[in-house]
């Protein structure tokens, strides 16, 4: 029987990374794992009166679990029998939907692309229609739900330690990236034992960047094949949609994060299709799209997109 993890206690994380945290599930390669999760602190939940439904999980997870350097909620890690140092997760992502009916979207003082541009800072809270898949904003207009989760990653590597949910980094993390919904594929390397992969941060919608610091923030719930693929060697995450691949750079300065992203599709390139570095280069000029993630992480983000079909079956 498929696995199936609800958000408890028991099975979330609060706001970090680490190799030492105990599995909460195991699995096969190639296993089909479906997970729940929930998002924002209590602050973030609507008022009773709202007509909002705030599930009893959620205020269970706030009494009982101890709040991390960040604000996201993840549900795992899930360990994946035989993943060693130098494999690589294929995370298929097979199906992502709305679990809620709310969603919530905050401005916090000095944070985001524009810091200084609300000093006072704001939380709205918004009605999620999941059968429309239809978000209201305050101000009348309904934008449609792309969900997709923001944080997916495995442990980081010994020597980082205890790392906050905030930074994204070589492990995956808060990457943050819009193209990553149902019917695409992220590659993670494996930095631990088990790889222990956990998901979170659930994003109803968002746009390139995601600059007043939060997206439509809800609760997801994902269905997930994940297979090991054994020395991968992968440095970094990678991924790809029925469209495109996709690599992805991370750094506190936005231009260095765009090198690291140009840098792995020329490797990606070159290891498809055996042009050389000067012109898979010239290709990436010509073809490959570089896009802003996210800003506002401390380590921003660009992926470079290019479309499959120019790289050949």
């Amino acid at each position: 029987m498929p696995l199936d993890i609800a958000p408890g206690p028991e099975t979330v994380h609060w706001g970090f990374f680490d190799g030492t945290l105990s599995p909460v599930a195991e699995i096969g390669s190639g296993d089909i794992v479906t997970v729940h999760t929930i998002s924002g602190g209590p602050e973030a939940l609507p008022p009773d009166g709202s007509g909002m439904t705030v599930r009893p999980e959620h205020r269970h997870v706030h009494a009982m679990v101890e709040p991390g350097p960040g604000p996201h909620i993840m549900t795992g890690p899930i360990a994946v029998r035989g993943a060693e140092p130098g494999d690589a997760l294929r995370v298929e992502i097979l199906e992502v939907s709305l679990r809620e009916d709310w969603g919530f979207n905050l401005i916090r003082p000095g944070a985001g692309a524009l810091p200084d541009l609300v000093p006072e800072g704001g939380h709205i809270h918004l009605p999620i229609d999941r059968a429309r898949g239809a978000i209201r904003l305050p101000w009348g207009l309904e934008i449609s739900a792309r969900p997709f989760f923001g944080v997916m990653g495995t442990a980081p590597p010994p020597g980082d330690g205890r790392l906050t949910s905030i930074v994204p980094g070589r492990f995956g993390g808060n990457i943050d990236n819009k193209e990553l919904t149902a019917g695409s594929v992220l590659f993670l390397p494996v930095w631990r034992e088990g790889a222990l992969f956990s998901v979170g941060d659930g994003h109803a919608a968002q746009g390139d960047g995601e600059v007043c610091l939060t997206a439509v923030e809800t609760g997801l719930t994902g269905r997930f094949r994940i297979e090991l693929i054994k020395g991968a060697g992968l440095g970094a995450p990678r991924a790809e949609t029925p469209e495109h691949f996709i690599t992805m750079g991370f750094d506190p300065d936005l231009d260095e994060a765009a090198r690291i992203a140009l840098r792995d599709l020329i490797a990606l390139i070159t290891e498809r299709t055996g042009l050389s570095v000067e012109n898979a280069y010239r290709l990436c000029s010509l073809a490959a799209d570089l896009r802003v993630t996210q800003l506002v992480n401390r380590h921003k983000g660009i992926h470079a997109m290019i479309g499959r079909a120019l790289l050949g079956p």
